[in-house]
């Protein structure tokens, strides 16, 4: 294919599994963010205080942005994101945990030299 014929857009696909081992000082860092955003309505800011004291995983995903990911990566801007984050019972000698479970076969020319396994 040449430059033409190939979009310019692609798809980042990243599956994160990460340890927390001090919820409270995530669930603090997601509050300190929350308090320093001086233009998210009263109504807004109790929902999401709300939500990131009552699970860590809210507070995780309050925090972790996917602009931050490719910010800095030059030619490049984030045309659209979005994340969730949800709590896993994680076994990293289980089969079940194979990060390339989800690959269907079309992504093998793209993935090639660039894949991490």
């Amino acid at each position: 294919m040449n430059t033409e014929e190939t979009s310019r857009f692609v798809r980042l696909r990243v599956d994160l599994v990460i340890e927390v081992d001090d919820p409270a000082a995530v669930t603090k860092a997601a509050l300190r963010r929350i308090a320093d955003e001086n233009d998210l309505p009263a109504d807004e800011r109790a929902r999401a205080e709300d939500a990131v004291t009552e699970d860590t995983a809210e507070a995780l995903a309050y925090l972790v942005d996917p602009f931050d990911l490719v910010n800095e990566v030059p030619g490049v801007e984030l045309a659209q994101a979005s994340w969730s984050s949800e709590p896993v019972d994680y076994d990293p000698d289980s089969p079940d945990w194979d990060l390339d479970e989800d690959d269907d076969g079309d992504d093998d020319e793209a993935e090639g030299a660039h894949g991490v396994s």
